[in-house]
């Protein structure tokens, strides 16, 4: 069973940075793209970043120049660092990930979400 997990949120004043990390566990055989997607109240969820296997990343026109995102391959870790924070940039950040396990063939998971809040 493969299993995100992210961490990492937290209640930070506007113009201040946080890292989301979200590791992947489990029986993995290897792991392509991943992602962080977010989603406030009342909104549907949204693309933040996202990331090849080989690094090539895309992001949000909202979060360019502020949030990067990166991965460890070899521990099945994807990162977002958010600087500049701003008040629209609070919600609920979900990593979302397509993980080839060696039991059961190749699917896409979610992890169970981590909240960041930005105070004004």
């Amino acid at each position: 069973q493969v299993q995100l997990v992210e961490s990492g949120g937290g209640l930070v004043q506007s113009a201040g940075s946080l890292r989301l990390s979200c590791a992947a566990s489990g029986s993995i055989r290897s792991i392509n793209d991943m992602g962080w997607y977010r989603q406030a109240p009342g909104k549907q969820r949204e693309l933040v970043a996202a990331i090849t296997s080989g690094g090539s990343s895309n992001y949000a026109d909202s979060v360019k120049g502020r949030f990067t995102i990166s991965r460890d391959n070899a521990k099945h870790t994807v990162y977002l660092q958010m600087n500049s924070l701003k008040p629209e940039d609070t919600a609920g950040y979900y990593c979302h990930a397509y993980v080839i396990s060696w039991s059961n063939g190749g699917y896409y998971y979610w992890g169970q979400g981590t909240q960041v809040t930005v105070s004004s």
